[in-house]
């Protein structure tokens, strides 16, 4: 029952969808980090849904800072935001029981805590609870940033429609960073968002898949087993829901080529060692080498639809049938990007300060 992630930097994550408030806490953190409230609130902003693309579940996602900030820096203490659930309906939730809804968490939910878990809204295994990491993540972005590491995601694939990929990384991610909706291509962007409208109106679902690009990561980052830059992002990012997969650089791509494709040639350009390509994803031998981290992840399609579905009431193993009501995303993939940067920045403040000490992050504060 740990919801805790991290060692040199970590997270705690606590509270239920339907419950008064949830929240997260971040530790480790250098003192003398600036803490931008109004750059908090625009990163809520990304995660939570609007138009005929997201929920009519509509938070306000008021914040408090409880700890760990005096005026507007990091006191190195644990900082904790929490933030207050406002806009709940728990009824159609009383109405199912013991009935399993398909591709959520409440059978699973039953086997682990015996009937005590809060079942209403998914309880914590909500996608709700996204909403206090994408509230730390900003401090962690922020204090990336004033290092020159910059995280950006976009939705590369939705509703059998693709965006184009990162081509000059540092312009992409800084218009991507100011994106409601995280498309680089205009076109591709107009008909993701009629597919996920044609989706609701079948009262159906969609997934998608986001590419992540981070620049400015130094080379010798990460640990060659099992502290990889890799399996520590997977781990976070696979505690994402919805999130089913997760691949750096070209993936499984690579397993149908050769080495003389998918090798990337080292040169110097500039007096820096660099690679001509980018086909392992910044990573080799599970370190950082300096180039850009380059990784995708597939995001399924909300499991909350309108139609009919075959399921069970696992207090009685009775088979039954089920319609689910109440307030539902067609879609998620793009408010999950904001995640997939809040988690990745936490990772990376981890793995950073891990090598370099903690005080890094703050730079010359200290």
């Amino acid at each position: 029952m740990k919801n805790t992630f991290g060692s040199s930097v970590s997270v705690t994550l606590f509270g239920e969808s339907h419950g008064s408030a949830i929240g997260a806490v971040l530790d480790g953190l250098a003192p003398g980090i600036p803490v931008d409230e109004s750059f908090i609130a625009r990163q809520l902003t990304l995660r939570r849904p609007a138009g005929d693309t997201g929920s009519a579940r509509r938070e306000a996602d008021r914040f408090t800072l409880v700890s760990g900030v005096y005026n507007g820096m990091t006191t190195g203490t644990p900082l904790c935001i929490l933030i207050p659930n406002d806009d709940t309906d728990s009824a159609p939730y009383h109405a199912l029981g013991g009935v399993a809804r398909p591709g959520h968490a409440d059978y699973t939910a039953q086997c682990k805590y015996h009937g005590f878990q809060d079942p209403r809204g998914g309880g914590h295994f909500s996608g709700r609870l996204t909403a206090p990491l994408v509230a730390v993540g900003a401090v962690a972005i922020s204090a990336l940033r004033a290092r020159g590491i910059h995280i950006g995601t976009h939705i590369l694939r939705c509703g059998g429609i693709s965006d184009r990929s990162f081509r000059d990384m540092h312009t992409d991610i800084e218009a991507l960073n100011q994106m409601d909706f995280a498309v680089l291509d205009e076109h591709a962007k107009q008909m993701m968002q009629q597919a996920i409208a044609a989706a609701a109106a079948e009262k159906d679902s969609l997934g998608g898949v986001l590419e992540t690009a981070v620049t400015g990561v130094p080379a010798g980052i990460g640990e060659p087993w099992f502290d990889t830059v890799e399996s520590l992002l997977s781990h976070a990012l696979f505690s994402i829901p919805a999130v089913k997969g997760v691949e750096f650089g070209a993936g499984f791509a690579m397993a149908d080529g050769c080495g003389s494709r998918y090798n990337d040639p080292f040169s110097v350009e500039n007096g820096r060692i660099i690679t001509q390509t980018n086909h392992n994803g910044g990573v080799n031998g599970g370190i950082t080498n300096g180039m850009p981290l380059l990784f995708r992840c597939a995001v399924k399609p909300t499991p909350s639809i309108g139609k009919e579905q075959q399921t069970v009431d696992y207090l009685h193993c009775e088979n039954r049938t089920i319609t689910i009501t109440g307030r539902h995303d067609p879609a998620i993939v793009h408010r999950a990007r904001v995640v997939v940067d809040s988690l990745t920045a936490i990772v990376l403040c981890d793995l950073l300060t891990g090598r370099y000490g903690t005080d890094w992050l703050a730079g010359d504060a200290t």
